[in-house]
């Protein structure tokens, strides 16, 4: 097994978009920027839930412990370019962190 630097796990599960397929577009949009980077040693894996439902599609970033919410092509492509590659996390992006908690608070309907 070759070694990576990150390990990014996103939701592809039904409830974070209509079926999931907004989100395993997302993680196809996430494998081609990826290897598009020369060098980058990023593990992506699908995950079913986070359990933080109606915020998807969702990604964590590890060893980082950085949880994003509310993704889309372009933030997928930045958090690889900025965060993955570039090693700066996506501020406005991030909603948890492990070990710190919430960094701001969810959402109210």
């Amino acid at each position: 097994m070759r070694t990576h630097h990150k390990h990014v796990l996103m939701c592809t599960g039904p409830r974070c978009t209509q079926d999931g397929a907004e989100a395993e577009a997302l993680f196809k949009v996430l494998g081609q920027t990826i290897d598009a980077c020369e060098g980058l040693r990023v593990k992506r894996t699908r995950t079913h839930c986070f359990a933080v439902c109606k915020q998807g599609p969702l990604m964590v970033v590890y060893p980082d412990g950085v949880w994003y919410r509310n993704l889309d092509a372009a933030s997928v492509r930045r958090i690889v370019d900025e965060h993955l590659a570039g090693g700066r996390p996506i501020e406005d992006k991030i909603f948890h962190r492990t070990g710190l908690g919430d960094v701001e608070p969810e959402p109210q309907p």
